[in-house]
Order: C-alpha cells, then sequence, then structure tokens
C-alpha cells in the first residue's frame, strides 16, 4: 500500500494527458505539421514548471522518500549526442504517435495497437541496456 500514491499520481497524469488532449495523435501530427501551437504550449508550460521546481528542490533542499537530500549533478554540454538522441526520439515520436507517457495513457484509454508501440519501446530500451558498453558516452 505504500506505492498507493504513485498509482493515484499515474491517474491523475493520465486524466490531465487526455483532458489537455496532449495525449492525443493528432495534436501530436499538428505539432510535428508545424499546423498548432497546442503541442508547444504544454511542453512550453511543462519546462518552465520542470525548470521552477529543479530551482526551489536546490533553494529547498527537498529530501527524497529515503529522506535523503536530492543531488543534481552537471551532465556533458556535447550536443552532437543530444542530436543524434532527439533525432530518434522525435522520429519514433512522430512515427507512433505518442511518447512515453501517452503510450501508456492512450493504452489505458482503450487503444489497444499502443500495445505495440510499448513493446517496441521496451525493446527498445533493452537492446540500448545490452549495447550500452559499447557506445560512446
Amino acid at each position: 500500500m505504500k506505492g498507493i500514491r504513485f498509482i493515484i499520481a499515474g491517474i491523475v497524469f493520465g486524466i490531465i494527458m487526455v483532458k489537455s488532449e496532449a495525449a492525443s495523435w493528432y495534436r501530436i501530427q499538428e505539432m510535428f505539421r508545424f499546423q498548432s501551437f497546442h503541442m508547444y504550449g504544454i511542453i512550453g508550460t511543462a519546462v518552465s514548471l520542470g525548470a521552477i521546481a529543479v530551482l526551489l528542490i536546490k533553494k529547498i533542499k527537498v529530501r527524497d522518500s529515503n529522506g535523503e537530500r536530492i543531488v543534481f549533478t552537471d551532465k556533458d554540454k556535447g550536443w552532437k549526442r543530444y542530436l543524434l538522441g532527439g533525432a530518434i526520439f522525435g522520429l519514433g515520436w512522430a512515427l507512433a504517435g505518442a511518447c512515453p507517457g501517452p503510450m501508456f495513457v492512450n493504452l489505458g484509454y482503450g487503444y489497444l495497437t499502443m500495445i505495440i508501440v510499448i513493446a517496441g519501446a521496451l525493446i527498445g530500451t533493452y537492446l540500448y541496456g545490452v549495447i550500452k558498453a559499447y557506445l560512446p558516452h
């Protein structure tokens, strides 16, 4: 029962995704065709709120569920890996019509074809774990 808060958070996230139309295949396609500002507004709002949350976590010195302080570490600033990773992620997003969050929301909404997309994402994640040691990092 300790994880019930995560289930509730997932349900609330799903409701917000559906009500804001962020899980809509049509809205995602509009975004990739530059036909609507809707998704850019949602993503921009999420990035802004995320930046504010990180600043507050650093300033207030928030602790995780185990009582340990949350610490952010600097990452490699190399742009090539992010460009390649972003292109692969964006291509998958455009082809599937969903990124990881909406994949599960759409499955819960009854779009059973998302099982194929989720399976592909899981297989891709597993294969990355297998070959990660051989990739330049």
